[in-house]
């Protein structure tokens, strides 16, 4: 049996690539897609955009375009998957997708960029205005493994370990239920900077979202942190006896410093993948989800948000998964089930 790519989810601007833009609530099977299913080797999506990667290095992508995220060399919505020709000269080995750009890694380490670039989420400070067309981050020096987009920031991890950062992301405006004061933790820079901190954790996979991040060690170990407003963290979050309730996001700031903390359900996790306020993870042959569920993104047939991880149940157990999130969908390429 050859693998299906399904789609579900947040569907204004084709991101689906299903040919329409009506929302999805349960996952559904594209049966035409430009590209071979058994081909696929990478999901991702952003804002409003989805991308995949084929075997041979090929980027496929679909969905909205305003600021040229797609790379395609024009701003139109692309209801269907569509090569990126741009690309056609280096093999694609992973991509990223912000809210409306787009960070192309390639075999050879280096790294590019497309997209708005209003908050230097681009990491090319020469250009002002949106770019149609991927451009390589010269300051990225080192080779690089692994690449990552929030909302207007991006992450990448060099082969010698170092993690860099750039771009505006704002963790928090949150404000202390006692004290009244804002709880400013953003970073911003319009090329990559080093991010300290994480001098001991082996990490294998990160994840950038709207305001919270999620981190998959070498061990399966899953790490959330940051907002938890809508279930995000996957687990909740105690205020201390005596002291005054306030939300979430602001309890989490307020008693964890915005420090990464496991999510033990996830235990053996292999991928994980984050939407703007949802995320995915692969445990086991089943595809988890948790987190803002308004447009059905967590698969669940529902639009509740889901406070602790669990299974996608019209997934089943597979032999194979790839996921991908984009801001308010979902994506699973699912192989034979046992």
């Amino acid at each position: 049996m050859e693998p299906v790519l399904f789609a579900w989810g947040a569907n204004s601007y084709g991101q689906l690539g299903l040919g329409h833009k009506e929302d999805v609530l349960v996952p559904q099977s594209l049966k035409d897609v430009s590209c071979k299913c058994q081909d696929v080797k990478s999901i991702t999506g952003g804002g409003g955009h989805s991308a995949v990667i084929t075997g041979s290095g090929g980027l496929f992508v679909c969905g909205h375009n305003k600021d040229g995220q797609l790379g395609l060399n024009h701003t139109e919505d692309v209801l269907c998957f569509t090569l990126c020709t741009a690309l056609s000269g280096f093999c694609v080995k992973q991509v990223a997708c912000g809210w409306d750009f787009t960070i192309i890694l390639v075999g050879s380490g280096l790294v590019l960029s497309c997209g708005s670039n209003n908050f230097g989420q681009l990491g090319v400070p020469q250009i002002s205005g949106p770019c149609l067309i991927p451009q390589k981050i010269e300051s990225l020096k080192e080779k690089v493994v692994d690449v990552a987009a929030g909302l207007r920031h991006a992450l990448a991890a060099t082969e010698s370990g170092l993690v860099l950062q750039w771009g505006t992301g704002m963790a928090s405006q949150a404000k202390r239920a006692n004290q009244g004061k804002t709880l400013p933790l953003f970073l911003t820079a319009k090329e990559p900077c080093k991010v300290t901190g994480l001098e001991d954790v082996k990490v294998k996979t990160v994840a950038a979202s709207s305001y919270h991040s999620v981190l998959l060690t070498d061990t399966g170990k899953v790490f959330t942190w940051g907002r938890a407003d809508y279930g995000q963290l996957g687990r909740h979050v105690v205020v201390p006896d005596g002291q005054e309730a306030c939300t979430a996001s602001e309890q989490h700031l307020e008693l964890l410093g915005n420090i990464p903390v496991s999510v033990p359900c996830l235990n053996g996790a292999s991928q994980i993948a984050c939407g703007s306020e949802h995320n995915l993870a692969v445990v086991g042959g089943q595809c988890f989800s948790w987190g803002w569920n308004e447009h059905g993104m967590c698969g669940d047939g529902t639009e509740a948000n889901v406070h602790v991880p669990k299974p996608v149940k019209a997934l089943g157990y597979t032999n194979q998964m790839l996921i991908g999130c984009g801001a308010g969908h979902s994506m699973a390429l699912c192989q034979t089930p046992y």
